[in-house]
């Protein structure tokens, strides 16, 4: 953290930091979340799961405070997660890197309130912790710089 703090300038710095991130447009943005989409479709099409929620969580925009990329992506991540009730199988092959990307689109799932997504969510959870560990939890729930 002091290390960020010194590259900001501290104070208010978190903020420029944030916006120096946010250096890639919104509609490029969006035009690969809709390219990934495409291909997620694709993947689901061909019941090739795990390989659709890698697609979907690979390269997720959290550096952009844009609500609009947030959302077109939590769109395709929810898509892929609902898709898929064999849960054990949809993360067997996930790699640790997207641990806890997944984790913090889970807690977004849960916020919604949708019972089926909460469901499905809570599941994941559980399946991801004994996977992951809790590191994962914190982690996700620490990180307020790069959210889904």
């Amino acid at each position: 953290m002091a290390e960020e703090g010194g590259r900001s300038g501290g104070g208010g710095g978190e903020d420029r930091e944030d916006e120096d991130e946010d250096s890639e447009p919104v509609e490029a943005i969006i035009n690969r979340i809709e390219l990934k989409s495409r291909q997620v479709e694709w993947l689901l099409k061909s019941a090739q799961y795990a390989e659709a929620l890698k697609t979907a969580l690979d390269d997720s925009p959290t550096k952009t405070r844009d609500e609009t990329c947030k959302s077109a992506n939590w769109v395709v991540v929810h898509r892929v997660l609902m898709a898929s009730k064999d849960t054990d199988a949809l993360l067997s092959t996930l790699e640790s890197e997207f641990y806890d990307i997944l984790m913090k689109y889970i807690y977004r799932g849960l916020s919604t309130g949708d019972r089926p997504t909460c469901e499905q969510c809570l599941r994941l959870h559980e399946k991801l912790t004994e996977k992951a560990g809790m590191g994962c939890i914190v982690r996700a729930l620490a990180d307020k710089r790069h959210t889904v």
